[in-house]
């Protein structure tokens, strides 16, 4: 390697570290030198980039090439990987039903679109709610994805082969994909020094039971007609959520787990249902993370300002509040002293606003949210193809410009280890006939092998487990993030 080319890769690294240090720094209500830039930008970079919407649904390596020319030309700390929901790849490997999907269902530069299923037709029927308390794994694999998927066999049909093809394209394209992000996030360093914003996925929930379970209007008259149906489907869900959460969380506690906030709010849940129903599993989870020195950032979609006292509730700095439609100024009374908050600035004015009204937005953002520290820099909601990239150059150079500190006080990373912990207690519905983490537990298989084995037991066992811990893997981030 040439001594240039050395040099370039020193202060690549260096970059990385000094933006790594500012957005950690941010997240933890600390003052960092300047207010970090982390735009959670989806289809704006592939109109950046030069490609259709379809390209970088369909093909996550494209994906991946539009988020590093954004993050190398534009000077901002922290970028998801890859923004573009899920990958449209993959859902066509298994066959889901319940996307519309650019360039196949939708015009090439249209963003993808959730198909709410009948009411009558719901993924899963009001009469299975034991079912799912009972084993919610076994009622994934056995119940749930015959219906989502178009090519898996219901359980007693006659087997075939596009059913098993199904798993065997899903399985190994999943893992291919979630490989990329290894590559992806070492690129994202190597070229332009950018951080990666969140590592692992979490929902609420009672989101889950509305976004792809019950739908939304199944989950309404559920409220109303088996209220302790609901709450016993939380309480089984919520180990097994927490469960993935761990599982995709940064293992050096630097980065958050993102938590997208969906069905909790007004006008979806008065205060009363999501005092009863939302919270306490959510508030579960959340704290369960934050001991293991895990931060979640909340990424409020919608309003969420009658919800703001209930967030106050959790441990100092164990969220990363994002506004999108809740009011700036109250999440700043009520949370504020707490949590970092992230974003605020309207897509509607990165849409049809100039630099100018962009500018001074940032500066309203940044001298009420971040006078102290604590703030980053983040359109409202997920930037697709519709921001003025002129809109979005203004938002960057003057956060850069007006957003520095006096003072600052940056933590050192990696960040201290969590402090030890009590093996958390399972024993609540859904942890009784799979543990989070399994699909067939050792103790099954055990049964299967000699009664005596000659070799090293605890090896076959550890590595059996591992092999497992794939599986439900597998069928939970199908569930959660596709």
């Amino acid at each position: 390697m040439s001594s240039s080319r050395q040099t370039t890769s020193v202060d690549m690294e260096g970059r990385y570290q000094e933006r790594l240090r500012r957005y950690v720094t941010a997240m933890r209500k600390g003052k960092p030198d300047k207010v970090p830039i982390r735009p959670f930008v989806a289809e704006f970079t592939a109109m950046y980039a030069g490609y259709t919407v379809q390209e970088v649904t369909q093909d996550f390596w494209k994906a991946f090439a539009a988020a590093r020319r954004c993050a190398a030309d534009f000077d901002w700390d922290a970028v998801v990987p890859n923004m573009v929901y899920g990958w449209a790849g993959l859902v066509q490997a298994i066959g889901l039903r319940y996307y519309a999907t650019p360039g196949v269902d939708l015009p090439p530069d249209t963003g993808f679109q959730y198909l709410e299923p009948p009411e009558d037709q719901a993924w899963m029927r009001a009469d299975e709610y034991d079912l799912l308390v009972e084993d919610p794994t076994g009622y994934l694999m056995n119940v749930w994805l015959p219906r989502v998927a178009a090519d898996v066999a219901p359980l007693g049909q006659p087997n075939t082969f596009r059913n098993n093809m199904s798993f065997l394209k899903g399985g190994m394209n999943m893992l291919a994909y979630f490989m990329g992000f290894e590559k992806q996030n070492t690129m994202l360093r190597q070229e332009s020094g950018t951080a990666p914003a969140l590592s692992g996925i979490l929902k609420a929930p009672l989101d889950i039971l509305a976004d792809k379970l019950r739908g939304y209007k199944g989950l309404c008259t559920d409220l109303f007609l088996r209220p302790q149906k609901v709450l016993a489907a939380c309480e089984a869900l919520a180990p097994h959520l927490l469960e993935v959460a761990r599982g995709g969380a940064d293992p050096q506690r630097n980065l958050p787990v993102g938590l997208w906030l969906h069905r909790g709010c007004v006008p979806f849940l008065s205060r009363q249902q999501f005092e009863k129903f939302y919270w306490p599993t959510l508030q579960w989870i959340t704290e369960e993370l934050w001991r293991d020195g895990i931060q979640t950032l909340y990424y409020g979609e919608g309003d969420w300002d009658g919800n703001l006292d209930y967030f106050a509730q959790l441990p100092e700095r164990s969220i990363v509040f994002h506004i999108d439609r809740s009011t700036p100024e109250l999440c700043r009374e009520k949370l504020g002293e707490k949590f970092c908050l992230s974003g605020g600035l309207p897509n509607d004015l990165l849409a049809f606003g100039t630099p100018e009204d962009v500018k001074a937005y940032c500066k309203k953002l940044i001298d009420l949210l971040g006078r102290d520290g604590g703030y980053i820099m983040d359109a409202s909601a997920i930037m697709q193809n519709e921001p003025k990239l002129e809109n979005v150059r203004a938002m960057t150079e003057f956060t850069r410009q007006y957003g520095v500190y006096d003072q600052p006080e940056l933590l050192d990373l990696p960040l201290p280890p969590a402090p030890s912990r009590e093996p958390l207690s399972m024993d609540r519905p859904g942890c009784r006939v799979r543990r989070p983490g399994v699909v067939i537990p050792w103790e099954e298989k055990r049964k299967e092998l000699p009664e005596k084995l000659p070799g090293d037991e605890q090896l076959v066992r550890r590595v059996w487990e591992e092999c497992d811990a794939m599986a439900y893997t597998y069928i939970w981030q199908v569930l959660l993030s596709f």
